[in-house]
């Protein structure tokens, strides 16, 4: 069951428009999908299981390595190519065009998501949230981010006090966190943050951590809100 709770609409102007925030949310690793199979199977054993697992991780991407598509129940993929070619004659340039896979959910994800139910709960202390965050380098919105580049969110209560080295953007992954130290714009819905050069490859999920109270002082306990999809590098 999804638990939310409503808040503030930034993106529109009518004054009295909410939006439904998610509450709650366990993001499951393979181990813990692993686990859940074996709960559910317990004849197949855990390394069989995890074995199963990688084996499909590993021929999907050698299917998109070799500029293939994948029409799956649980994801539809397809290779595009970012970037301007300057002509006929232009060829890709990895220094100026960028391969990219574009992620659909596939027909069973779509019906699980149809089926999910839904829990109204109480808006507990207003946390941050985001809505949309735009990689300023490649112009792409919600989907990646570029190492040295310019990352823009934007959403409600993103403010960070800046006198507090706990506050920030961090960009978290499986190796852990990694926090974004230059703030070139620290307003309420909007934060605009430097991204490293040596920025790993890999999926991001991005988070802002703020003491900052709606009354503009700063709170002892830290509000943290992330963007509810992956960005990758």
């Amino acid at each position: 069951m999804l638990q939310y709770s409503l808040v503030e609409n930034m993106l529109t102007a009518a004054p009295d428009d909410l939006m439904a925030v998610p509450l709650n949310v366990h993001t499951y690793s393979l181990a813990e999908v692993a686990r859940r199979i074996l709960a559910r199977h317990p004849g197949m054993g855990l390394s069989q299981i995890n074995a199963v697992i990688e084996e499909f991780i590993e021929e999907v991407c050698i299917i998109v390595e070799d500029g293939g598509a994948l029409n799956t129940p649980l994801f539809n993929a397809h290779p595009s190519i970012a970037g301007v070619f300057g002509g006929a004659a232009d060829s890709y340039d990895p220094e100026r065009h960028r391969a990219r896979i574009n992620l659909q959910p596939g027909v069973r994800m779509r019906n699980a998501a149809a089926r999910m139910k839904m829990q109204k709960e109480q808006a507990p202390d207003p946390r941050p949230f985001i809505v949309e965050v735009l990689d300023v380098v490649s112009g792409t919105v919600n989907q990646q981010l570029t190492p040295g580049g310019v990352v823009q969110l934007k959403g409600g209560r993103l403010k960070l006090v800046a006198s507090n080295p706990d506050n920030g953007i961090f960009l978290i992954s499986g190796s852990g966190a990694i926090k974004l130290d230059t703030i070139v714009e620290n307003k309420p819905s909007r934060l605009i943050a430097m991204l490293p050069a040596n920025l790993p490859q890999g999926a991001y999920t991005v988070e802002v951590r703020t003491t900052l109270t709606s009354s503009n002082k700063e709170s002892r306990s830290m509000k943290t809100g992330w963007f509810d999809r992956q960005l990758t590098v």
